[in-house]
């Protein structure tokens, strides 16, 4: 019994030597941080130019949803939510109200708590001598404890200004429209005999 007693204190006392002794070279969350700069914080695989704008514009439409929602939920009449409002509306080309009064309305009405968007293709449409840049998306709302509300198609048109910075070529991202009505693909009926 002894012998199985002083086998056992010896295998614990190695055990805890190791142990010990085991130091782990992973780093802190907080030294990573410390140590973090914006260079490294995007993807670093190539993305061709319809993937770049694919995400980018999924990007900025998921943004534009988390923000009406946090409005939405909020009182509406404080300066947190004056601040969230002009945030949302510095997604707009050209600010103006009406151009975000219909999503706000319709997620206040949903009780939407979280939106996310999923399925986006970009695409072209040409309108007379201006081609029009448009992207259809899927959202799914849902609300309290993450109840689901609904699956909803939409389309957005936006545009992308250039904005020369010293030597680079760079693009600010807009929405012009966050409720497009996409012209429809088929054609009028006539009179058949």
């Amino acid at each position: 019994m002894k012998i199985v007693n002083k086998l056992l204190f010896l295998a614990f006392s190695i055990l805890l030597v190791v142990s010990c002794n085991n130091k782990s070279d992973e780093k802190s969350d907080l030294d990573k941080l410390r140590q973090s700069n914006n260079k490294k914080s995007y993807p670093v695989t190539k993305m061709d130019s319809l993937q770049a704008i694919q995400f980018i514009t999924k990007q900025k439409i998921q943004d534009l949803y988390d923000l009406s929602a946090l409005y939405t939920n909020g009182n509406k009449d404080t300066e947190i939510d004056s601040v969230i409002y002009e945030q949302m509306m510095g997604y707009f080309a050209q600010p103006d109200s009406s151009k975000i009064a219909k999503t706000l309305k319709e997620m206040d009405s949903l009780k939407v708590k979280e939106a996310k968007v999923g399925n986006i293709e970009v695409s072209k449409e040409i309108k007379g001598k201006d081609t029009v840049d448009l992207a259809k998306f899927k959202v799914e709302y849902f609300g309290l404890n993450k109840k689901y509300i609904g699956n909803y198609d939409k389309t957005v048109q936006y545009i992308l200004k250039t904005t020369p910075v010293q030597f680079k070529k760079e693009f600010k991202f807009y929405f012009v429209n966050f409720y497009y009505k996409p012209k429809k693909d088929s054609v009028s009926s006539g009179k058949t005999k």
